[in-house]
């Protein structure tokens, strides 16, 4: 059959295809009043394959099947939001990250969200909808987010198929996300907010204190911080903000509180503690005689900077993650929107310089244990094929390059990884960082068998030591003894289990 060529009518001028044309659509028209119902004059729904997420900030959002949605969660400058209207929530993921895993995965189509703006998990709940990628901390996140949810697994099966060699990647950090497993593996670190110590040289400099240097003993900083805790005509300066807290979950001794069980899954009844051994009161011991140096009183160490202090730059040192380097330079990358003017004010009073967390021995290298962001791909994923590309992708050498050029320290510890470290950061230029990638993280022991609860370790010291007045030794068997039974008890009495 001849084709028919519209072209030639149209260079004919011809008025056949003109009568043609309007009777169609005259005919059109009558169709579509005829067949089309009443309720069609409503707003169009979306096509199929998407859905609508509510929030309680009542910003629009969706999702495609067939997009590919990463949650960002549990990490500071992921939160980096324009202070008013949190137009840029995803500015710090595009920079860090964004950019390089859209060019390797060209035709993927990728959403990535900030918990939360403008979604938190309930949101996703409610709507039905398991994210395909969730960046989370597993220490804080996993038990009570993930787990709770059922959107973790074992993914061990999935790592041979997709050929990815965990071996690579930072020690602790893996036997971290093993320990948190029940005995397999349930995510991939991507990258660790490693705890430092930041000194302001300008208070070493008005008392003539040496810097102190990778490897530094806890018993050398507590010598410094005698020194460097002083009042200075009207002004008062501390020697040493380190938070408790953080220094005994993150041991570096590897201790983990829980004793071994028969099961990976034990009852909450046959959960059991042990906080009283000899290392334990070890380290009990070690911060309680940085607490009791004469107005070095324990607050935050946001106090390096200002915090709640009336004045910025009066403390000497203090131990906090790595994030907090780029915005003690005025990285405006770090910074939050909006607060830009503030943090250039402040940063005048400070002249920052970084070594590794005070070693607890002489010639040790053993720091914390990682504070790291691990993927962790939802079995409920629908995207779950792509979704372990893409996992794969954040810890090859390009994407890990990526991360530390911006600042952050990476799991899989290359030449090129560490010697890239801050090049997309100018304001770093003249700070020695090479304590980032100096040491190795304390890894995790004894943790088969047991079940891990977010018990308050936090009573030790906030509560017992700086409130209630007691010894080291004697907060210790009381939170062991009394505290952690009773938050484990109440816990599953309300039906929770983390």
């Amino acid at each position: 059959m001849k084709s028919f060529d519209m072209t030639v009518w149209f260079r004919k001028g011809s008025r056949k295809f003109t009568g043609l044309l309007a009777a169609i659509l005259a005919i059109s028209v009558l169709v579509s009043l005829v067949l089309i119902p009443a309720s069609a004059s409503e707003k169009p729904k979306k096509a199929t394959g998407s859905t609508d997420i509510p929030n309680k900030y009542n910003v629009p959002f969706s999702i495609d099947d067939d997009e590919v949605l990463i949650l960002g969660v549990n990490y500071k400058p992921f939160e980096n939001t324009t202070a008013s209207n949190h137009e840029n929530a995803d500015r710090f993921f595009e920079e860090v990250m964004g950019k390089k895993l859209r060019q390797a995965f060209p035709d993927v189509r990728i959403k990535y969200v900030t918990w939360d703006f403008p979604l938190r998990y309930e949101d996703l709940d409610a709507a039905g909808i398991c994210p395909d990628i969730i960046l989370e901390n597993p220490r804080s996140g996993m038990e009570r987010d993930l787990r709770s949810r059922g959107w973790v697994g074992d993914i061990t099966e999935m790592l041979g198929q997709k050929d990815l060699d965990l071996s690579k990647l930072n020690k602790a950090a893996v036997e971290q996300l093993k320990a948190h497993s029940s005995g397999g593996i349930y995510g991939v670190p991507i990258f660790i907010d490693d705890y430092y110590l930041f000194y302001n040289k300008k208070i070493f400099d008005m008392r003539h204190v040496p810097y102190p240097k990778s490897g530094m003993t806890y018993e050398q900083a507590y010598l410094k911080a005698k020194m460097l805790t002083f009042q200075h005509g009207l002004d008062g300066y501390k020697g040493y903000q380190q938070h408790p807290d953080h220094y005994l979950n993150l041991n570096q001794f590897g201790l983990n509180p829980f004793l071994p069980t028969n099961s990976e899954n034990p009852a909450p009844e046959d959960v059991k503690v042990n906080i009283t051994s000899l290392q334990w009161v070890l380290l009990a011991r070690n911060m309680d005689r940085f607490l009791t140096i004469k107005r070095n009183t324990f607050t935050t160490p946001n106090d390096f900077l200002k915090a709640d202090m009336s004045k910025p730059g009066h403390v000497a040192m203090a131990v906090d993650t790595l994030s907090k380097l780029p915005m003690y330079v005025n990285s405006e990358l770090y910074i939050k929107d909006g607060e830009e003017e503030r943090y250039q004010e402040w940063t005048k009073n400070i002249d920052v310089g970084i070594s590794s967390v005070p070693v607890l021995t002489p010639g040790c290298r053993t720091t914390y244990q990682p504070n790291q962001i691990a993927a962790f791909v939802p079995p409920q994923s629908r995207n779950l094929d792509t979704a372990y590309d893409i996992v794969k992708w954040m810890v090859s050498e390009e994407a890990q390059v990526e991360l530390s050029r911006h600042g952050m320290k990476g799991v899989l510890e290359t030449d090129a990884v560490k010697s890239s470290f801050g090049k997309d950061i100018p304001e770093l230029a003249n700070v020695d960082t090479s304590a980032i990638y100096w040491g190795e993280n304390a890894v995790i022991k004894n943790y088969k068998n047991i079940k891990f609860w977010n018990i308050p370790l936090w009573n030790v010291f906030r509560l017992h030591v700086l409130k209630d007045g007691m010894t080291p030794e004697s907060s210790l068997i009381v939170t062991e003894k009394e505290d952690i039974p009773n938050y484990i008890k109440n816990q599953a009495a309300a039906g929770k289990d983390w």
